[in-house]
């Protein structure tokens, strides 16, 4: 039995910020963050949302895709490094939220490459069962955690969620396989310092902006520029896959700059690039499964396409995961009219 990815989902807050409102407190302006980062807008939760909405919303539309009932979940995994509580799980307010009250529900957080972590667990834990099925989502909502003074990170970062329905296809394509990796001496290379047990939340932490983002941008380059073309390439030969049979990428919507200039590194000579990252920012843990709704829904997805979904991030790590894709249909899944769904064409760069 093969375990496949039978619907997709994803939701994006309401609100736009243009490059010019980031740039008036960055102290950047619109030119710059576009040369550097690729990016032109992102969106921000409201503020009564939490990552829990978010995530919810992109699992409605999913599993009404896939045409699964929230009751017939087995697991809810939620990928995200911004929960709405220290405690509980994330994943428990959106069980809540769906309804879905049959499903053991959990967090992972392994940043931004969260999502492709979660696909792994919940993979393997759908392998040995006949007929059950996950919700793994990615979601992060980084506009509360951000200093916007600081021009290295307040451009990079929206809001959003993303969703994907596993289950069981006996007579369809599927996961074929995933490579999960964590350099931990390379662990301070993104962080949230304050608010947990080394450096609980306090008045000084505060003060001191603790308990904003940070990242070290050249290292993160670096590493990213060093340790991804290399672990694509173990993991294609792993799986006896050459490079020039994969026909999509999906990666960590990062930085655009930055992924272009990693592109011909990779060896992935005759798949396309796909970005939403000029439109969306970047998302964290939501970014990749926003980004596959996106190229989903566009109809350039053809059945047997080897698939390949990167994610890279805090830890620091990277988690590949290859997908032979299989058909699903493209109901609609406006379940909540209140809620908008986002209409932003995908954007996509051919080798």
């Amino acid at each position: 039995m093969t375990i496949a990815i039978l619907g997709t989902g994803s939701y994006l807050p309401v609100e736009v910020v243009g490059n010019d409102l980031i740039a008036s407190t960055a102290g950047v302006d619109d030119e710059w963050i576009r040369r550097k980062t690729g990016i032109r807008e992102r969106r921000r939760a409201a503020p009564d949302q939490a990552t829990s909405d978010l995530a919810a919303e992109a699992g409605r539309r999913a599993l009404a895709q896939a045409g699964v009932p929230a009751g017939r979940l087995a697991y809810i995994i939620v990928a995200t490094s911004t929960p709405d509580h220290p405690q509980p799980a994330t994943a428990s307010i959106t069980q809540h939220l769906l309804g879905a009250r049959d499903a053991a529900a959990f967090d992972v957080n392994s940043v931004c490459s969260g999502f492709v972590y979660a696909l792994s667990v919940a993979e393997h834990l759908l392998r040995p069962q006949a007929e059950a099925y996950a919700l793994v989502i990615g979601a992060d909502i980084y506009s509360r955690i951000l200093d916007y003074g600081d021009r290295r990170t307040a451009p990079l970062f929206g809001d959003g969620a993303g969703a994907v329905v596993l289950g069981p296809a006996y007579d369809r394509d599927g996961v074929l396989g995933a490579r999960l990796i964590t350099d931990g001496d390379h662990h301070d290379l993104i962080r949230v310092p304050a608010g947990g047990s080394r450096m609980p939340a306090s008045a000084a932490v505060l003060d001191r902006g603790e308990h904003f983002f940070k990242m070290e941008g050249r290292g993160v380059r670096d590493y990213v520029v060093r340790r991804l073309p290399e672990t694509i390439h173990r993991t294609l030969d792993g799986l006896g896959v050459a490079g020039d049979e994969i026909r999509h990428f999906v990666p960590h919507q990062a930085n655009g700059a930055m992924l272009s200039d990693v592109w011909p590194s990779l060896g992935l000579d005759y798949a396309h690039m796909h970005l939403t990252v000029d439109t969306q920012g970047n998302t964290g843990a939501g970014s990749i499964p926003l980004a596959l709704d996106t190229v989903h829904r566009s109809g350039v997805l053809r059945e047997g396409d080897l698939v390949l979904l990167a994610g890279f991030g805090g830890g620091m790590s990277v988690g590949l995961a290859l997908v032979r894709w299989s058909p699903i249909p493209l109901t609609p899944t406006r379940v909540h009219q209140a809620v908008p769904l986002d209409a932003a064409a995908p954007a996509s760069v051919s080798a």
